[in-house]
């Protein structure tokens, strides 16, 4: 994923939420994503794991269009 990737967060709530990446920093151990939500148009920071064994480390996934 890269700078103005449309995108799905998962957050505390249910839903996951739409936004659009604004920075990406690569880590050893992962990468974080800055992600600009309805509510928060500045940002917030996501960090997504590499080599997790399960999928509740991964918080930043590319938004699937769906074709009507």
């Amino acid at each position: 994923m890269k700078i103005n990737d449309l995108v799905t967060v998962k957050t505390d709530g249910e839903a996951r939420r739409e936004g659009v990446i604004l920075a990406v920093e690569v880590f050893q151990e992962g990468t974080m994503y800055l992600v600009s939500l309805k509510d928060y148009p500045a940002g917030i920071w996501f960090f997504n794991e590499i080599n997790s064994s399960t999928p509740d480390s991964v918080f930043v996934e590319p938004r699937i269009l769906t074709k009507k």
